[in-house]
């Protein structure tokens, strides 16, 4: 172990030593080549840290050359991290409440903020001006498997509603806002870009904050208990790097706007809506921590006693198996 390590930082520290005169790394300290799995495309302003980490060559600085692959949602991504189909992965800071109890192996090691990454989002005409008014009507959600879907599911009963009160459509990432500016769906179960992008289309939309109705968390960063054990380097290096993406949002969302834009060619001419974008994940998410990345135990409690009431898991686990704060630090 402590050889690899040494071997990591004298590789890491020679590239650094690279970057510094303006040279290539020559093949002697080619970065390590790692698949970072994202719930969801990484072209949507959702995963703007990890790809403006990437752009900045945070990711590099560290010694990995980081190539990121998409699941069908944040549950997906969990159990592929579980079984070692890659080292790390993305979702929601819930997500090891749901699979760790069914025998998936992963851990949340950093959470990306203290607020939510799931805000339900309405048509203006639908009626809908409370959760309570979602009753009866068509929401669109990215996966069932998705952690957004459990945190509409935990919203809804928080008012006594079920998942049988209301018609949940899962559409894929692609298309959430889309069914609900379209009138496919009355509401959807967002992003807070998705939440940007429906109401640049629909000024009247109403948006409706899961937080002060259900505990849900930000996005998190998912390892599994072997690669924490055995390459603890590398999840503190790519931790790190990704909480640093955030922290350059965090500090400066028109700067981060420009460098998400140029990293995703697939919105040029739109940054005004990467901006106020970014600008809605630092008011909803990204705030709340008192150290950037640390998550808070006593809400993934809170949260793990809703999931075993409603049944989403049949046992709990020990909150200490769900995550570690080991390497924000």
């Amino acid at each position: 172990m402590q050889s690899s390590r040494a071997s990591h930082l004298t590789r890491a520290f020679a590239f650094a030593l690279c970057l510094g005169a303006g040279l290539t790394a020559s093949p002697a300290v080619a970065l390590e080549k790692i698949t970072y799995l994202l719930p969801a495309p990484p072209s949507l302003p959702a995963f703007a840290p990890w790809v403006i980490a990437k752009k900045l060559g945070y990711y590099a600085a560290a010694g990995y050359d980081v190539e990121f692959a998409t699941a069908k949602g944040g549950v997906d991504v969990a159990k592929q991290v579980g079984v070692g189909n890659a080292p790390i992965g993305g979702a929601i800071g819930d997500t090891p409440i749901i699979v760790r109890a069914n025998g998936v192996p992963v851990k949340a090691v950093a959470v990306l903020g203290g607020g939510s990454l799931t805000v339900l989002v309405a048509r203006g005409d639908s009626g809908v001006k409370s959760i309570e008014d979602l009753k009866g009507k068509n929401i669109s959600v990215m996966s069932f498997q998705d952690t957004t879907y459990f945190a509409l599911l935990g919203t809804l009963a928080s008012k006594g509603l079920t998942k049988n009160d209301v018609q949940a459509k899962a559409v894929g990432p692609g298309w959430v806002a889309n069914f609900v500016t379209t009138g496919k769906a009355d509401a959807c179960a967002c992003s807070p870009d998705m939440e940007v992008d429906a109401r640049s289309k629909m000024p009247d939309a109403v948006s409706l904050p899961t937080r002060d109705a259900f505990p849900s968390m930000a996005q998190a960063i998912l390892a599994s208990d072997e690669m924490i054990a055995k390459r603890p380097e590398l999840v503190r290096a790519i931790v790190q790097a990704t909480l640093k993406g955030m922290k350059y949002v965090m500090d400066d969302p028109d700067a981060a706007a420009k460098v998400y834009v140029e990293a995703t060619p697939s919105f040029a001419g739109k940054e005004e809506l990467i901006k106020a974008t970014l600008k809605n994940f630092v008011k909803r998410t990204y705030g709340g921590q008192e150290v950037l990345g640390e998550v808070d135990s006593g809400r993934l409690k809170t949260l793990e006693a809703f999931y075993l009431k409603e049944g989403i898991i049949r046992t709990a686990v020990p909150i200490n198996d769900l995550y570690t704060n080991a390497f924000i630090k």
